[in-house]
């Protein structure tokens, strides 16, 4: 059984604040690299049940929607860093950028206690929801193409 938790919508939608992290090649990613786009932004582990489920979709949504100024980021939360994540990566085939994760992000982005956790971030940088555990896709696609304009 999944608990399931939504919060949409932040009554005071405040901008997503800025990070830089490396990605598995070890090159560093901002956030502001990817401004004006909408961006999933997902903690997770290699360990989340929950997180393993809902990465095909990702991976399916950064396939669908990247065209269109979509952009998915994976902040991996792994205390074992790249020895096990890009070993999972090559194994998932993920298509989109897997960042390690720090207690630094995790502080800036409220204290990350509940993997996966995931963020819709608008094309101005204003963090559009907020879902903690396991969502539907049907639910991510539908704010997604909201957020793009369709």
């Amino acid at each position: 059984m999944w608990v399931l938790r939504i919060v949409t919508e932040p009554a005071q939608p405040r901008n997503a604040p800025e990070f830089t992290l490396r990605d598995s090649t070890g090159a560093n990613v901002h956030l502001s690299d990817y401004k004006g786009k909408v961006v999933l932004l997902n903690f997770w582990a290699t360990w989340c049940g929950p997180c393993n489920i809902e990465i095909p979709w990702f991976i399916d949504l950064e396939r669908k929607y990247q065209g269109r100024g979509f952009a998915v980021l994976g902040v991996s939360m792994d205390d074992e860093g790249w020895k096990v994540v890009k070993p999972f990566i090559e194994m998932k085939k993920i298509n989109y950028p897997v960042l390690l994760g720090s207690d630094e992000i995790s502080r800036l982005y409220g204290d990350i206690e509940s993997l996966p956790t995931t963020l819709l971030i608008d094309r101005e940088d204003k963090i559009a929801s907020l879902y903690t555990g396991v969502v539907s896709r049907d639910i991510y696609e539908r704010e997604i193409s909201q957020l793009l304009g369709n």
